[in-house]
Parts: C-alpha cells; structure tokens; sequence
C-alpha cells in the first residue's frame, strides 16, 4: 500500500519539476526583455554621466563583456545563471549569488514566521466556529476580527504596530538582522513578522475556507458513520477537511505575502528581497533585478509544489490528474 503514493509522489515531483523549469525559463525571459525595453539605463546610472557619448557606453560595454544585442545579453546571462553565475552587481560591484543568499534567507524567514502566526491564528477560530457556530459570540467575534485586521493596510499597520511597540512595550522594532548585539533584538523581528502574518490578506481567506471545507467535511456520510462508531471524527477529517484546504490557501497565497513582504521590509528596514528589489530597481540594476525575479519565482512554485506533493499524498489518484 505504501508504495502507491510513493509512486504517485515521485510522478508528481518529477512532472512539478519540469514545470517549473519551464515556467522560471519563461519568467526570465519576459522580465529580460521588460527590462531591456524600459528607459534608462544601468551604466548611464552607474556612471552619473561622466560618459555622455554613446561611443564612450559602448565601449564600456565591450569592456563589461556585454553583447550590444538584447539576446545576446540574455543568452550570455542565462548561460551564466545554468552554470551558478548570476551576475555581478553594478552598484555594489559584488556577485549577485552571494547577495541573494543572504537576503533571500532572510526574505524566506519574513514570509514562514508570517505563515505560522496566521495559521496559529486562523485554525483556532475557524475550528470554534465550526464547532459552536457563528450564534456564538465568541467565535463571531474572533472572525470579525480576523476579517477587520485582514483588511487594514499593510503599510498602516505597519507603522500603527511600530508605535505601539516604542511607546506602549518600549521596543525599537526597526532593527536590522545582521546586528545581533542588542538584547531584544530577536524580540523586534517578532514585530515584522506579526504584521504580515495578520495583515497580508491571508488571515481572513484561512479562516473562510478552512470552516466551509470543516463544515462540508463533518457533514460527509463517512464522518458521521465513524462519530456512531465512536471513533475519532478529527482523525477522518483531518487530511479533507483542514490539511488540503490549508496548503491550497498558503500556495495561493504565496505571492501577496512576498507583496507584502516589500512592504514590510521598507516599513521595517528587514534587510530581505524587497529592500534589495527597490534599491536594484532605483540602480537600473538588471542582474540583481532577474536574480531576485528568479528566486520569488522559486519560492511560489515551490509552495505549489508542496501543495502537490501533499494532495497526491492523501489522493494518489490526483497525480495521474
């Protein structure tokens, strides 16, 4: 029996895999050709117009090693990212691999703390709400409070959490990472962390659908039959009625949280993707720019994959899907 989902986990990995390449060749593809037709451009920027004549860029260019042709560029930096080499950095000069480890560990810690304090948040209270139901007012005012904090801006709650840290638990939440020194330190990366998981919008869809997929799942004949058996009715409907419905939001999701994680960086000076982002996107900074588009491309489809790979765990049927 055990080796049927083995199977069906293994076609689903390799099927994911493929398509995911395909999907980051695709995404390279058309972010390097956005950059390469918006304004401006990166040595112009890089040199602050000390080269005013197209000859003395070009020459540059042919120095840097880069092809005159916007395919040739792409081919040249593709052929380097295949092989490890993602470039190097025009403002900081500095290989763009190395920055990116750093910052997307980072960026990578910002979104999973969120994660867990939405869910931490989430499951409680749409499992009371399922249990005792909406006349309840407990849980009706759980839900309406999940729903509010959802809907408040990031960017608002940010700076709302901000001051309450400073002025009412006297922590100084914009603090950066690298800087370990400072006793509450770990404390105020807790601050981050807690405003993205409540405000990115995933709080709310969470509690939604994980009590209408519980509801719908209690109400199926096998639960009932296993509540007259006496047997545990959370152990049926577990995999159904919370697993599955929990990963399909988180996957879905998985691209408004690094949204918002932009935001928080900015607001929090977290030193993640999104700060890098906006100052490489300020820099005309293209090979940090497509490094950064690549790993948060990853890192949806690696939720995707998760997704799959756990669908096909509990249905090893969905894999032939």
């Amino acid at each position: 029996m055990t080796s049927i989902p083995l199977r069906a986990i293994a076609y689903t990995l390799i099927k994911e895999l493929m398509l995911t390449f395909l999907l980051l060749l695709g995404v390279s593809f058309i972010i390097f050709a956005i950059l390469y037709a918006a304004p401006g451009d990166q040595f112009n920027i890089l040199l602050e117009g000390q080269l005013p004549t197209e000859a003395a860029r070009a020459g540059i260019r042919d120095a840097m090693g880069v092809a005159q042709s916007w395919y040739g560029q792409y081919f040249s930096w593709l052929l380097g990212v295949l092989s490890g080499n993602f470039g190097t950095s025009v403002r900081t000069g500095l290989p763009v691999a190395g920055e990116l480890i750093n910052v997307s560990l980072n960026t990578l810690y910002l979104t999973l703390g969120s994660m867990v304090v939405t869910l931490l948040f989430a499951i409680p209270v749409a499992l009371y709400s399922c249990v005792r139901g909406h006349v309840v007012a407990v849980g009706w005012s759980l839900t309406m409070l999940g729903y509010i904090i959802s809907a408040l801006p990031v960017f608002w709650l940010g700076y709302i959490a901000i001051y309450i840290s400073i002025h009412v638990f006297g922590i100084f939440p914009l603090v950066s990472m690298g800087n370990p020194s400072q006793s509450n330190a770990w404390l105020s990366t807790l601050v981050p962390i807690l405003v993205l998981g409540l405000g990115s919008g995933t709080l709310s869809e969470v509690i939604r659908s994980l009590r209408e997929e519980l509801s719908r799942v209690m109400a199926e004949d096998y639960v009932r039959t296993a509540r007259a058996k006496g047997a545990s009715v959370w152990r049926h409907a577990f995999k159904e009625g919370m697993l599955i419905p929990v990963t399909e939001i988180i996957a879905a999701k998985i691209p408004f949280i690094l949204g918002g994680a932009v935001i928080v960086e900015q607001i929090f000076n977290w030193p993640g993707m999104g700060r890098m982002a906006w100052q490489a996107a300020q820099d005309r900074d293209f090979s940090v720019i497509m490094g950064i588009t690549l790993v948060a491309a990853t890192f949806v489809r690696l939720g995707s994959l998760l997704q799959r790979i756990i669908c096909t765990a509990v249905n090893p049927h969905q894999a032939n899907e």
